[in-house]
């Protein structure tokens, strides 16, 4: 056990995060989504294998109530595709749209890239550029509000 902390448990951390996921009422979008990255890993699944359904299930829940880095992860599952998991570059501009949408730099850079090479979408230079500028400004954003460390 490491000093001052806890033995790493994924499956009972995977446990903990499926319950307040799946919990009535107002379920917890970060639970959801790191049941998708636990699945997607394939670290808690019984054969270690990422278990891609699992994980695009999970990361959709949380996509769907508006949590950027499950729409974001959504968008590179369809971008990159696997063994059972085909490409479509399709879901993977509406994903990456959606997590633009809501904040997130990498899905507007992605987005861009798109539009701007006509990947699952109609090749659009204006759109492609007005999206690179969301990310730039994102990016400003983000640098602006990142605090130094200071050690005393």
């Amino acid at each position: 056990m490491p000093e001052g902390g806890l033995t790493q448990d994924l499956k009972a951390a995977s446990s903990c995060f499926l319950m307040a996921c799946e919990k009535p009422g107002k379920k917890s979008l970060e639970a959801c989504h790191n049941v998708g990255l636990l699945a997607h890993d394939g670290q808690v699944n019984e054969d270690g294998q990422p278990d891609l359904e699992r994980a695009r299930d999970y990361y959709t829940r949380a996509c769907d109530g508006s949590y950027a880095s499950s729409c974001f992860n959504l968008s590179t599952m369809f971008l990159q595709g696997a063994p059972g998991f085909p490409k479509d570059m399709g879901l993977a501009c509406k994903y990456s749209m959606k997590a633009c949408d809501l904040g997130h730099v990498w899905a507007c850079a992605n987005a861009s890239r798109m539009y701007k090479l006509g990947d699952g979408v109609d090749k659009d230079e204006a759109k492609a550029e007005e999206l690179k500028n969301r990310a730039r400004q994102l990016h400003k954003e983000q640098q602006k509000n990142v605090q130094p460390l200071t050690f005393g």
